[in-house]
């Protein structure tokens, strides 16, 4: 299993001649001692493009050291990364598996291929201060060879690198000042890769484009952008299996579907249409098996909350064995999306979209009013649906309209979240009330979808010759739950129709 470690650490640079200064005295038993020194030499691979250098992304096969093997790098905040490790292995240019799983969504389905070869010599010191170690210092002489472009570009330079170990962050500023002083400087490059790609002439960068602060264009592409990151950083979870990642990689799809609509009138429709139907389709994949999710948990709970003369039949078994059967074909079918051609299509579109915005001529404008716009057509719209529910006789066709109203409460709340910045106060008013009409009607689609299934077991228990007195007994619970839901529905629709919740709108 590839083990992750958070990294926070400093580089720095300084002209030739310029040495490692003395650290002594630098703070109160706080000293620094001399250690070992080691030579690295460690392969660097990427796509031709360099997709991963342009999002800050290393990955690397490096020997010699203490911490030998692969290493994948991602950005976790101001002076930090998660370095994911993997054993060596046999192979010199095949990624572990552990690795690649997590960089898929950027390389694209691309093979990496090396790009950069860095040779350290690195004299390390080590901050102490009693016992443990508060942090590294290596002052590395690097001689790096680039294989991007028509031939082979080799340099050389000296850096120091300021690793925290077991030491707080003040440590960080204190060392700093020492180095400062001695003639170093911060270092512009994140890392020995970035540094060897500049020097090479080469500037991977992500392209995303910077419209007019407050500006329409502005609130949705930086929304857009940010439900883009949740979609790729979920990516790899997925692919893991994590808890809870189909989840959020779903409402990531959604929401980004969600703001099209909501600034159908600053990014062009013509554009995003295609897009949004795209991620329908995704968020339908992702679907399949967070639904079974919900549905196992639910009934879990239901069954474990029943007396124990109420369980009847090999109730537990049969639901684990239907439950691991439609998990597995929902996952192979899933890994099997997130490795084709029109999952990375659609990553590829997205990117584009972000670096030239198909803005309107509303984009310049003044945020505000064309985000109250769009936030009123979401309110419309679950005002005109709720109106129908409250009309439709018990049954399907209430079932179906409830379930059309939870969909445009989910509206408001995402348009509500995506204007917000515009808005403030009135807009956060306005979400927090629709998500308790989202989650209201939630739990009932929940409930109809659980019938559906209790319907299902019991049918599959009979014909087993198995007891199905406890699917249906659940089934009578949920007949229950949902009646109370929809009793309840009305006054909770009056508290959020309320006029004095879109003062400001």
């Amino acid at each position: 299993m590839a083990q992750v470690v958070r990294e926070v650490e400093r580089k720095y640079v300084a002209p030739d001649g310029v040495g490692v200064p003395d650290f002594a005295g630098m703070s109160d038993g706080v000293r620094v001692e001399v250690g070992k020194t080691v030579e690295l030499d460690a392969m660097y691979f990427d796509t031709p493009g360099l997709a991963l250098a342009a999002r800050g992304i290393t990955l690397r096969r490096r020997t010699g050291g203490a911490d030998a093997g692969w290493h994948l790098k991602l950005p976790a905040g101001v002076d930090a990364r998660d370095e994911v490790r993997e054993p060596l292995g046999a192979s010199e240019r095949e990624v572990p598996d552990g690795l690649a799983v997590r960089i898929r969504a950027y390389t694209r389905g691309g093979e990496p291929v090396p790009t950069v070869r860095l040779r350290t010599v690195r004299e390390v010191r080590i901050v102490r201060a009693g016992g443990p170690t508060l942090a590294e210092i290596a002052h590395d002489t690097v001689t790096a060879e680039v294989f991007v472009g028509p031939g082979v570009t080799t340099m050389s330079w000296t850096e120091v690198e300021v690793e925290l170990v077991d030491g707080e962050p003040a440590l960080l500023d204190a060392l700093d000042r020492r180095l400062t002083k001695g003639g170093w400087r911060r270092s512009e490059a994140a890392s020995k890769l970035g540094h060897a790609l500049a020097e090479a002439g080469l500037r991977p960068e992500r392209r995303i484009a910077k419209p007019r602060a407050g500006s329409a264009g502005a609130v949705a592409l930086d929304y857009v952008r940010e439900q883009v990151e949740t979609l790729l950083a979920y990516d790899p979870r997925v692919r893991l299996d994590e808890p809870d990642a189909v989840h959020k990689m779903r409402v990531a799809t959604r929401r980004l579907r969600s703001a099209f609509r909501v600034f159908s009138r600053v990014l062009d429709e013509r554009v995003t249409g295609i897009l949004g139907a795209e991620l329908k389709w995704l968020a339908s994949e992702l679907g399949r098996a967070r639904d079974q999710e919900v549905l196992v948990e639910r009934l879990r709970e239901r069954i474990a909350a029943l007396p124990a003369e109420a369980v009847l039949g090999p109730v537990e078994a049969r639901l684990t064995a239907w439950d691991a059967r439609r998990r597995a074909e929902a996952r192979v079918r899933i890994l099997a999306e997130l490795d084709g051609a029109r999952y990375f299509a659609l990553l590829d579109a997205l990117d584009v979209l972000l670096a030239r915005p198909p803005f309107t001529a509303r984009a310049g404008q003044p945020a505000r009013r064309p985000a109250a716009a769009a936030l009123r057509r979401s309110d419309r719209r679950i005002s005109r649906r709720a109106r129908v529910a409250l009309r439709a006789p018990a049954g399907r066709a209430r079932d179906t309209a409830l379930h059309e109203v939870r969909k445009a409460a989910k509206r408001v709340r995402y348009a509500g979240e995506a204007t917000r910045p515009a808005l403030g106060k009135p807009a956060k008013r306005l979400t927090k009330r629709a998500k308790r009409i989202q989650e209201l009607l939630g739990t009932h689609q929940d409930s109809v979808q659980t019938r559906k299934a209790l319907r299902r077991l019991a049918i599959a228990a009979h014909g087993a010759g198995e007891s199905s007195f406890t699917w249906g007994l659940l089934y009578g619970e949920e007949v229950a739950l949902a009646q109370r839901i929809e009793e309840e529905f009305p006054s909770q629709w009056a508290d959020f129709a309320r006029p004095r919740l879109r003062r400001g709108l």
